[in-house]
């Protein structure tokens, strides 16, 4: 093993690297939690990126002759020029005689934006602050203090604070949601540096001079990246199931926008007549929180090499 500059070389090192990423890729593709996960989660991709193509109808268009229709009803409707157009609504209407079918293709797109924008930047964010943290040792008690204190604030009141002042909005529910997060990410990023910073290879990039900016992106952050990518899925499904109980509960996303915590909202008055206006987005929600787990379980099991060993 020789140093050079900043860097340690050690061939047999590089060559089991080079051996790791293949390895990982095939156990990614066996991994039945991984594949069905992925399945899923494209397929709700799909519906929120086409969603102006499969919705039926305005998802905000109001028919108080329709209201209630039970999934599969079907409607003639008289176009302008005199020519008659058969409508089936696939998941019912509602109480106001929205099309629930198109609500809910909609609303896939705002769990998603908030899922996948909470886990981005509270990874973001709290990976700053890890490695910054877990590096520095006099600077390590007063950030991890401070994080203590966040982690003490319960995301719900939270929330209540900032629509209070704020405003219900997409932007509100993304910081409701982010501040509560960012702790536990820098714990698990201060955890990892701890370990690291410790290392040989570490101390021996500082004996030779290297910036700590240096050693921190070289050396260090990319021992993070594989926790951080499990961490991230778990976060990005606790944000969905999350911003659905803050919309239902009426302090999320306005209720004109349509999300699945929305729709249940708006449809548990009358759940025992017309139980659609819960079902559809309940399954929606489900299904897209479950795929998410499913695959941060599958990543935890193939990055992380103590359960790899067992695959």
């Amino acid at each position: 093993m020789t140093i050079v500059a900043d860097r340690i070389l050690d061939p047999a090192a590089d060559a089991a690297a080079a051996r790791v990423r293949p390895g990982a890729l095939a156990r990614l593709a066996r991994s039945p939690s991984v594949l069905v996960g992925a399945v899923i989660i494209f397929f709700m991709v799909a519906v929120a990126l086409l969603a102006p193509l499969l919705g039926t109808v305005d998802p905000a268009r109001i028919d108080p002759t329709y209201r209630n229709k039970l999934p599969m009803s079907e409607r003639t409707i008289t176009m302008a020029s005199g020519a008659k157009e058969t409508r089936t609504y696939l998941m019912g209407t509602d109480s106001l005689g929205r099309d629930v079918y198109s609500r809910v293709v909609y609303g896939a797109r705002i769990s998603l934006v908030v899922g996948v924008g909470v886990a981005a930047i509270s990874v973001a964010i709290g990976l700053v602050i890890g490695l910054v943290s877990g590096y520095i040792r006099w600077l390590d008690g007063i950030v991890m203090r401070f994080m203590d204190g966040m982690m003490a604030i319960p995301g719900i009141l939270l929330a209540i604070a900032l629509v209070s002042v704020w405003g219900a909005g997409l932007a509100t529910v993304v910081i409701a949601i982010v501040v509560p997060e960012i702790p536990r990410v820098v714990r698990l990023v201060r955890s990892v540096v701890l370990t690291i910073r410790e290392e040989p290879y570490v101390e021996a990039a500082i004996s030779v001079g290297t910036p700590t900016p240096l050693i921190l992106i070289r050396h260090v952050l990319p021992n993070t990246i594989a926790p951080l990518i499990v961490q991230g899925t778990y976060i990005c499904a606790f944000a969905i199931l999350v911003e659905a109980i803050l919309s239902f509960l009426g302090i999320g996303i306005p209720p004109q926008i349509p999300t699945w915590g929305n729709i249940m909202a708006e449809g548990r008055t009358l759940f025992r007549v017309f139980p659609h206006n819960i079902l559809f987005p309940g399954v929606f929600l489900a299904l897209t929180v479950l795929a998410v787990n499913m695959l941060g379980d599958g990543l935890r099991d193939t990055l992380d090499p103590r359960m790899s060993k067992r695959v």
